[in-house]
């Protein structure tokens, strides 16, 4: 098994391992996906740069659409998220931001 795990690795399938966390056992209670519209005249390398610098993204996805991007965020509480969002909308080539706050996780990480 460890052989097989080994050569997973080298052939780049296996590109990591991460500890799964609860996320509101360590505070993080409100979660949302946020669509990012860009400006017309935008550089995506620095609005993904300046993204990333933002507290509380968990992922960030380039998608097809009206939205060049749709990011997931957890944060604390309401006024974290208020803040993640206002962050966001400062970030230059961010023309508008679209925010769906997530009730209940039903799952998450689903494999198989």
């Amino acid at each position: 098994m460890h052989e097989r795990v080994g050569k997973l690795e080298a052939a780049g399938v296996i590109s990591g391992y991460r500890a799964v966390i609860e996320p509101a056992a360590v505070g993080l209670d409100v979660t949302a996906l946020i669509g990012v519209i860009e400006s017309d005249s935008v550089d995506d390398t620095g609005l993904e740069v300046a993204m990333r610098e933002v507290p509380g993204i968990e992922d960030c996805w380039r998608v097809a659409g009206s939205e060049g991007y749709v990011l997931k965020v957890r944060v604390a509480d309401i006024p974290a998220l208020e803040a993640t969002v206002n962050a966001l909308n400062r970030i230059r080539g961010v023309a508008r931001t679209r925010t769906t706050v997530v009730l209940s996780t039903k799952w998450e990480g689903r494999h198989g």
